[in-house]
């Protein structure tokens, strides 16, 4: 997936706050990540069922042009055979209406982004630890975790309150002046936003393109960005 490059003058900077949602907002948080679970798990399934057939075969010397052919794991090719098969899936066909399609998406990106990494891992193209065949995540240790990236997704301007797709609006623990004073003044503008459920608490992480001052170092250092409201002391912070 291609990484996105802000404008010149700007960064793509974080701001992170915590959540205080009901009991109903609470089990709709759950369900929108346990969402993205199921459709992780599916794509795995989808892709590896390929895979397994094929070694089915070839282990009867079928021909290689008569063998099962691969199922590609890009996002788009995810997304056409997830929409196509949800409807009469029975692991989604009765609820996947209950949650917004960002929740899904945000499964089937995770498992795009596995395959990628076991397959530049096993070619030698990636760094770090050798990457495995992606798993299943289980529901007892999966992160809870959801990505929005289209929809209504907004600071409110009370400052204290936070709008997401089919969630609507909830409570922060924590004031969001950080980034509303920054997006009424024109110099940020949100990008996405990812719940996670930690330590006990929900948090939402906005990701936003921020206005950066152009501001002379001290010394003779020359110059360096910083964004719009920071202390220039470097007091000041960013993420919430």
């Amino acid at each position: 997936m291609k990484r996105f490059q802000p404008q010149p003058g700007h960064v793509v900077q974080a701001f992170r706050l915590a959540l205080d949602p009901n009991a109903s907002q609470d089990a709709a948080l759950r369900s929108h990540c346990g969402a993205a679970r199921a459709a992780y798990n599916w794509a795995v399934g989808w892709v590896t069922a390929s895979w397994w057939q094929r070694s089915a075969e070839e282990s009867y010397s079928v021909l290689e042009a008569e063998l099962t052919p691969w199922r590609p794991w890009s996002l788009p090719a995810l997304r056409k055979a997830f929409n196509e098969a949800k409807y009469d899936d029975p692991r989604f066909a009765a609820w996947w209406q209950e949650n917004s399609k960002e929740a899904y998406s945000t499964g089937l990106a995770n498992a795009s982004a596995a395959f990628d990494n076991y397959a530049k891992s096993k070619n030698d193209k990636r760094r770090g630890k050798r990457r495995g065949v992606p798993r299943f995540k289980s529901k007892r240790k999966a992160r809870l975790a959801c990505r929005f990236t289209t929809g209504t997704i907004r600071v409110d301007p009370d400052g204290r309150h936070v709008t997401l797709p089919r969630l609507g609006t909830l409570r922060t623990h924590e004031p969001t002046n950080s980034l509303l004073a920054r997006v009424q003044a024109g110099t940020a503008r949100i990008l996405s936003a990812t719940v996670r459920h930690e330590r006990g608490r929900w948090f939402v992480s906005f990701q936003a393109e921020v206005k950066c001052d152009l501001t002379r170092g001290t010394a003779g250092r020359g110059r360096r960005y910083r964004p719009r409201g920071e202390d220039p002391r470097g007091h000041g912070r960013i993420d919430g």
